[in-house]
């Protein structure tokens, strides 16, 4: 048997996503919820579909926009804080370098490495200040290095998924699935229901965790904030 057969070779599969599914998460909760409120909000008052269908429209815009800035800016925020604090950080190693030493050494001491090792370390790092203010950056202050495309990547997914998702509840209203609010807000709770399940069950399943819980918490959740919405609006609407 050869060398390399006679080893396992273990592969770590790791979700590296997260960023991506957070603001998917973010913009298609909140465009299957909102918009669907609204439309369920207007239901009982308008006359016909059309108000509904153009309130909905509009409210999808000026929403998919606000939460793509919203995006935006803390992805920005982000940005800012990180070039903050490496700035800062350059500053302390330059002037309180033997400070800064300690500090790398009270990492490693809290791995339980000998006072040998840890100096041989500390030395070493040392001698590059671009390793040595990374290394506190990650492991001192527990920051990392933002994309610096993070911001517009975000808002622009936020805002697209904020688009598809209100689009939903808002499809059951169109002539061509209804000619009336009731009939188009019941076919509405139908299909939001479901694209929520739906969602719910792909978002936990691509993150490792149980999908079919994830599906039922994400459904509820969803319901919730549709249900309380929805009351709000007919109560302010008589």
């Amino acid at each position: 048997m050869s060398n390399s057969a006679s080893h396992h070779h273990h592969n770590e599969e790791h979700f590296s996503g997260s960023e991506m599914v957070r603001d998917i998460v973010i913009g298609m909760s909140d465009g299957l919820t909102v918009p669907f409120a609204l439309a369920a909000g207007l239901t009982g008052a308008a006359q016909g579909n059309g108000i509904i269908i153009t309130a909905g429209l509009a409210e999808i815009v000026a929403g998919s926009i606000a939460m793509g800035l919203g995006g935006y800016l803390a992805g920005r925020t982000e940005i800012d804080h990180y070039k903050s604090e490496l700035d800062r950080e350059y500053m302390e190693v330059d002037m309180f370098p033997e400070k800064e030493k300690q500090e790398v050494r009270d990492v490693f001491y809290e791995y339980g490495l000998s006072e040998a090792s840890t100096e041989a370390i500390v030395e070493e790092l040392s001698q590059d200040k671009d390793k040595w203010v990374q290394f506190m950056m990650r492991y001192e202050l527990g920051l990392e290095e933002p994309d610096i495309n993070r911001a517009r990547q975000s808002a622009l997914t936020i805002g697209l998924s904020y688009i598809i998702g209100g689009i939903v509840p808002l499809s059951t209203y169109f002539p061509i699935f209804s000619t009336n609010p009731f009939d188009g807000f019941v076919y509405s709770c139908i299909v939001t229901a479901f694209c929520l399940f739906v969602f719910g069950y792909f978002k936990t399943k691509i993150i490792g965790q149980p999908p079919f819980m994830g599906a039922i918490k994400t459904l509820f959740i969803g319901a919730l904030a549709a249900a309380c919405a929805y009351s709000i609006a007919r109560l302010i609407g008589g």
